[in-house]
């Protein structure tokens, strides 16, 4: 190579300290952002370039003192450690740990997002690295680098601040605000994310500026992208003969002074941005140093030649971890702005970019993600007491470790902020859902072991051990009678009362629990087949507890007066199908459903909701619920588009029906309202439906006074958005209360914008959303992250589902334009009240809709009377467990 020894004698220029601190100081940031996820699969980004980052950057670092490099998401670090790094490259990594020279960045197991993940689910991915960390290194992160997520939320400053983070960094805000931001030199202020915790848990943070995490790439000497001469990571195999795309001009004696004035005009231009004289300076971008030799053989030039020519530019360059800037700045001993518990949510580029639309992208990986995430709550509490009451238990502890373990990585994984936003590829989509349900599935066999083994007989740590069996006697009311076991848990640390719903094929239904009482049921014809039915039973269960039902299915005539008294059987009231066109004067002929708690009004003459009554404060609100549609547009030549991330509505919303159908279910554990709509009057089949459960006797206790609500959406005809609308009495202004990541609530006041002002005042809610006047208020609680909005006064709206395309050439390059025809059937809890009332309830009742029982069948129905010994019930061990047919008894 002809112009190594220039390079050489470069190398050995340095300037001083005193030089450096009397001109700008750029603190040079070597990365490599790489999502888990978001265009392909982890393992097709490990084989392409994720594995070389980390080899080639060791072997780099450890070939010249001065260059350091910082490694952020913990998921590729951990595959390359456990799967490709060599004993050379493990011994260097710990040297240049202890050096300082590598430096691990937030530490999480990805970089999560910030908008639609739950605080529990943010806290799980950052142990979950930073375990690793741990054990590994002894170290723990100490800056945050949430470059990418799109937005930032005010409970991240809060977790990274009692995580122990020195400082943290954020990107994406607003595209306007950090413009003021930057002109204004406030890119820097400390946080007070939390309006309780205020100063004792503040955090320095660092708003990076226009130009973001990427070197900015732009040569005024060259056509080639600048500062990435490694080129573009190619799939799905690397290059052989190394020549990769777009691989920057080189370095030689002709091109470096323009390279150096390059980076030194932008360097300037940034500092005139801060407080300081020190500008932070990322170098790096996506998927990038995956030949770390050929970008730092480079960048060595460059910088050692601004040093050389340091009094000429004004400029001092160095290789720098956060731990350098971030100390450097700290000891300016200057006073930053506080900034409070506001968020910078929701984040636009443009005036017709809101980044509004990932809030509802992929509902059903949204649902799957948080109900994996409940599923590991409730294994983790119940192994953990397990081991404590059965140390010696035939429950192996390794093999429970690593069921919990495949778990825990899933739902870490999927907190990427291109994971659970719904933002990625569909085959990316598919591994993320493929990895949860696998690991749901080893959950289930960890519960069902820890359910079904016997626990007080000293067994073989063999979990393959032919399993014991214990009896039981259970009392019955007729001679032909089918039974059924079911276990249901209470993953919550308190005692609760509720009903569970489980599908039957039988018309009839009696229900025990382990004492061999009857208790509360109701039985009714399903809305999904007329050959199923839904079975509905109260529970009682303690904080922590599990409890074994026997479900009785009496084949001949059952005795009202016996057990079978304690079951209800439901019959379905049909209403006729109200077509909209028809529709005269409402309000006349209004029907009540009620419970101890509420009225709910439901109008004869459009079979929709009218009001609901609160019983306790004798307050009524008036409630109507329907769905509507906003039409996106799919050509770019049109106009403004929607896709993954943005939201742009192309008008307002429209009703998504012309005619709506009604059942209604009246019932004494629960009754039921069934609303079907329909997209035309003559069609036969409905395209929403939404089913709400009235909970009945459950008086005084706090499954009163919720409404649960279940939706049935898609698929959708594409380039719809559909939103649930509950337009109210309530005189809110326009104002919603969301939450920020199930942490703490936050005011959104409504925002008039020139363009796009319904997106704009799109935010998230991951747990919570209400709207509320002087004297109500009406709680929204959800299982899994939405979009919410209110328009126009009383109304709240919950963007339920998307399906678009678009001739976008990016988006269609990187198929990422979110044609989803999936049927999702999310959940939805209401609550009414006053706010008083509600303020001591509802944030609980969010746990529990979290954290629901979990129901496990463990036998199919089977006739009692061919039981051995009594008929003490003999239940089939799940071979998932011991790979055998054993069967096993209960007591």
């Amino acid at each position: 190579m002809v112009f190594l020894p220039f390079f050489l004698g470069l190398l050995l220029v340095t300037v001083s300290e005193n030089d450096a601190a009397e001109r700008i100081q750029a603190f040079v940031i070597p990365h490599s952002h790489m999502d888990v996820g978001w265009v392909y699969t982890v393992q097709e980004s490990m084989h392409a370039y994720a594995s070389n980052v980390y080899s080639s950057v060791v072997e780099e670092l450890s070939r010249v003192k001065s260059r350091k490099f910082i490694a952020v998401e913990q998921e590729f670090f951990r595959l390359w450690w456990v799967n490709v790094a060599t004993d050379w490259h493990k011994k260097q990594v710990g040297q240049l740990l202890k050096e300082g020279r590598l430096e691990f960045i937030i530490g999480g197991q990805v970089m999560h997002d910030e908008a639609v993940t739950d605080v529990d689910d943010a806290i799980l991915q950052l142990t979950e690295g930073h375990g690793f960390l741990y054990e590994t290194f002894g170290v723990r992160p100490r800056f945050g680098w949430h470059v990418d997520p799109f937005g930032a939320s005010a409970t991240t400053p809060v977790l990274f601040a009692l995580a122990g983070f020195d400082a943290h960094l954020i990107s994406r805000i607003d595209y306007d605000l950090k413009d003021d931001m930057q002109k204004n030199k406030k890119l820097q202020f400390v946080w007070r994310g939390s309006p309780s915790l205020k100063e004792k848990q503040e955090i320095f943070t660092h708003t990076m500026d226009q130009f973001s995490y990427c070197t900015p790439s732009y040569l005024p000497f060259s056509n080639r992208s600048g500062f990435y001469w490694n080129g573009v990571a190619l799939f799905p195999d690397p290059p052989k003969d190394g020549i990769y795309p777009n691989m920057s001009l080189p370095v030689t004696k002709e091109t470096v002074e323009l390279y150096a004035q390059t980076m030194v005009d932008n360097i300037k231009q940034r500092a005139q941005w801060f407080r300081t004289s020190h500008v932070l300076w990322p170098w790096g971008c996506d998927k990038q140093f995956f030949n770390a030799s050929v970008q730092f053989m480079n960048m060595d030039v460059i910088m050692n030649y601004i040093n050389t020519h340091s009094d000429k530019y004004g400029v001092a360059v160095q290789y720098a971890t956060l731990q350098d800037y971030f100390q450097t700045v700290h000891q300016t001993n200057l006073s930053w702005d506080v900034r409070g518990n506001q968020d910078f949510l929701p984040y636009s580029t443009e005036p017709f970019q809101a980044w509004t639309g990932f809030y509802g992208s992929r509902n059903v990986l949204k649902g799957v993600a948080r109900r994996a995430s409940s599923l590991l709550y409730a294994a983790e509490s119940l192994f953990t007491r397990y081991r404590i009451s059965y140390p010696n238990g035939p429950v192996q502890k390794e093999w429970a470790l690593d069921k919990l373990k495949a778990l825990r990585w899933a739902v870490s994984e999927v907190q990427h902020h291109d994971g659970i936003t719904g933002t990625e590829s569909p085959k990316v989509a598919d591994m993320y859902m493929e990895h949860l349900m696998q690991g749901m599935m080893g959950a289930e066999e960890l519960l069902a072991a820890v359910f079904l083994l016997p626990q007080t007989l000293e067994l073989s740590n063999d979990i393959h051990h032919t399993p014991q069996t214990r009896s039981t006697t259970v009392k019955t009311d007729s001679g032909n009678v089918l039974e059924q076991h079911i276990i249901v848990y209470n993953p919550l640390a308190w005692n609760i009362s509720t009903y569970i719903n489980i599908s039957v094929a039988y018309a009839m239904a009696v229900v025990l629990d382990d004492d061999g009482k009857a208790v509360p049921a109701q039985i009714q014809q399903s809305m999904e087949s007329s050959t199923v039915y839904d079975l509905f039973f109260v529970v009682e269960l303690g904080g922590l507890q599990y409890r074994m039902y026997i479900v009785q299915f009496p084949q001949s005539h059952c005795d009202t007066g016996s057990a079978c008294g304690a079951t209800h059987v439901a019959r379905v009231v049909t209403f006729k199908k109200k077509n909209v066109s028809q529709w005269k004067r409402t309000g006349r002929k209004l029907l009540p459903v009620l419970n101890e708690c509420y009225k709910l009004m439901f109008d004869q003459e459009t079979n929709l909701l009218h009001s609901i009554t609160d019983r306790c404060e004798k307050m009524r609100v008036r409630v109507q619920q329907d769905f509507w549609e906003y039409e996106a547009n799919g050509d770019v030549h049109s106009g403004p588009i929607s896709d993954n991330y943005i939201f742009t509505a192309n008008g307002s919303a429209i009703p998504a029906y012309k005619s709506v159908a009604m059942e209604i279910v009246p019932g004494k554990v629960v009754s039921e309202i069934r609303q079907y709509f329909y997209r035309e009057e003559e069609d036969k089949n409905h395209t929403y439906s939404v089913v709400t459960r009235v909970p009945v006797g459950f008086e005084g206790r706090l499954a009163c006074f919720r409404l649960e609500q279940s939706y049935k959406v898609g698929p959708l005809e594409i380039n719809r958005e559909t939103v649930f609308r509950t337009r109210t009495s309530l005189k809110n202004n326009r104002t919603l209360f969301t939450d920020n990541n199930g942490y703490q609530m936050m005011k959104r006041t409504y925002k008039t914008f020139v363009n796009n002002t319904i997106a704009r005042n799109y935010y998230p809610m991951v747990r919570a959303a209400y709207i509320q006047d002087d004297s109500s208020r009406v709680v929204f609680l959800s299982e899994r992250a939405h979009g919410v909005a209110s328009l126009s006064q009383g109304q709240l709206e919950v963007m339920l589902h998307r399906r678009l395309w678009n001739n976008q050439e990016w988006n269609l390059g990187y198929n990422l334009t979110l044609n989803d025809s999936s049927v999702v059937r999310p959940v939805l809890w209401m609550m009414l009240g006053s706010p008083s009332a509600l303020s001591s309830i509802y944030q609980q009742e969010a746990l529990q809709l979290q954290h629901r029982p979990v129901v496990m069948p463990i036998d199919q129905p089977r006739d009692n009377n061919r039981q051995p010994n009594n008929r003490q019930h003999t239940v089939a061990y799940p071979p998932f467990i011991f790979n055998t047919n054993v069967q096993f008894k209960f007591i």
